[in-house]
């Protein structure tokens, strides 16, 4: 099936084409031909809006690493960074201002806490073991989550930020972490710093 298009116009996506499309039925036999049931394959893509955190995904496909900075002068907690991006402040509610973090990230990332498994889960793409790494950075009022895909994890550990730039997901998936000073020649491919 040929997926559809989407477009926005006037601020509104428009749709154009085919999202949803049913292939025939199957029957499903036991060994002594016995009908046991049907196979009832569908395709479905969905449609996903990032809205006030557009700048986020694009950032990574970019090779950026943006946060969010509540520089509302009348919060308790003016200052403060947010990454994983927060369009609006947690406690006075008024929406961050958009910020870049890269420099920040390579200079002070470090891990806060990690988990390995041979578990990747309903149709993830990871290569096993997974290195999945809770990350902090100076200043930063929050917790980052990603994958080490270069390295060993250990607490306290310093890492840097990869990014997928070559050919772009515009999700999550183009966001990595590598041990500090790992050589650009050691990059998994299609990342870069």
């Amino acid at each position: 099936m040929k997926t559809g298009e989407v477009k926005v116009k006037k601020n509104a996506y428009a749709l154009k084409g085919k999202f949803h499309g049913a292939d025939p039925n199957k029957p499903i036999f036991d060994e002594k031909g016995k009908l046991c049931g049907v196979t009832n394959p569908r395709q479905m893509t969905h449609i996903h809006s990032y809205g006030g955190e557009a700048p986020f995904f694009a950032g990574i496909a970019a090779g950026k690493l943006m946060a969010t900075r509540c520089d509302n002068p009348k919060c308790d907690f003016k200052g403060t960074i947010y990454l994983p991006f927060r369009i609006y402040c947690p406690d006075c509610l008024r929406r961050n201002k958009v910020i870049d973090a890269t420099r920040l990230a390579q200079k002070t990332a470090t891990i806060h806490t990690f988990v390995v498994t041979s578990r990747t889960g309903a149709f993830n793409s990871l290569k096993t073991p997974i290195k999945f790494i809770d990350i902090e950075f100076e200043g930063v009022g929050t917790i980052l989550k990603s994958v080490l895909l270069v390295g060993e994890p250990a607490i306290g550990k310093r890492v840097t930020p990869i990014f997928r730039k070559k050919a772009p997901t515009y999700t999550i998936m183009d966001l990595a972490f590598v041990e500090a000073g790992t050589p650009k020649n050691k990059l998994p491919k299609d990342f870069s710093y």
